[in-house]
């Protein structure tokens, strides 16, 4: 199941909607000063994503205050891009599940549908078993799951914890979980 939405674009387009969603809701907020917010978008090279994802895709939904003085950036959560890594959120979740036992040509076909090393997505598995439950994030967020998680099977358990009827609700439904780890912040690096 989960190896097929890795090349589901209508997984990639869901999550774009997602994000537009969050955007609005950011910039109708407006920034912390009180004045409005100007649209202050940019580039991104996301990598594993499908080719014929929209080149939307490619662009970080940010903010800026409007007024002289303020100036303040405000970045919303991202459903499509997990802090300031290059790879897509989905694909960092996904691989990482596919990953669990995989064979030397199941890491190949994982290599060919999303482009990423067999390096990445072992720095990758150690960021969720180290890095991840190390987390201040996630030492206050876990309390929120209903049954513990085998922190020794991330990303695969926190999948496991969230019910859905596809792939593409679960997937989204473990990222809208992250997303505070989605915001643009230098200690998430991995």
């Amino acid at each position: 199941m989960y190896q097929t939405l890795l090349t589901d674009s209508s997984l990639y387009t869901f999550l774009l909607k997602l994000d537009e969603d969050l955007a609005a809701e950011c910039r109708k907020a407006g920034c912390f000063c009180g004045g409005p917010l100007h649209s202050a978008i940019y580039p991104r090279k996301p990598r594993g994503s499908p080719d014929d994802v929209e080149e939307d895709y490619s662009w970080r939904y940010s903010f800026c205050c409007a007024l002289e003085g303020c100036r303040r950036r405000c970045t919303p959560a991202s459903f499509r891009f997990l802090g300031r890594k290059v790879f897509v959120a989905s694909v960092v979740v996904l691989i990482c599940v596919l990953r669990d036992g995989a064979t030397p040509k199941r890491m190949a076909k994982l290599r060919e549908i999303a482009g990423v090393s067999r390096r990445t997505v072992e720095r990758w598995r150690e960021w969720w078993r180290d890095g991840f439950v190390r987390s201040p994030f996630w030492k206050a967020a876990r309390s929120r799951l209903r049954e513990p998680i085998d922190e020794d099977s991330l990303p695969r358990s926190l999948l496991n914890a969230f019910p859905g009827e596809n792939g593409k609700t679960i997937l989204s439904s473990v990222i809208r979980f992250i997303l505070p780890l989605t915001m643009p912040r230098p200690l998430q690096d991995f």
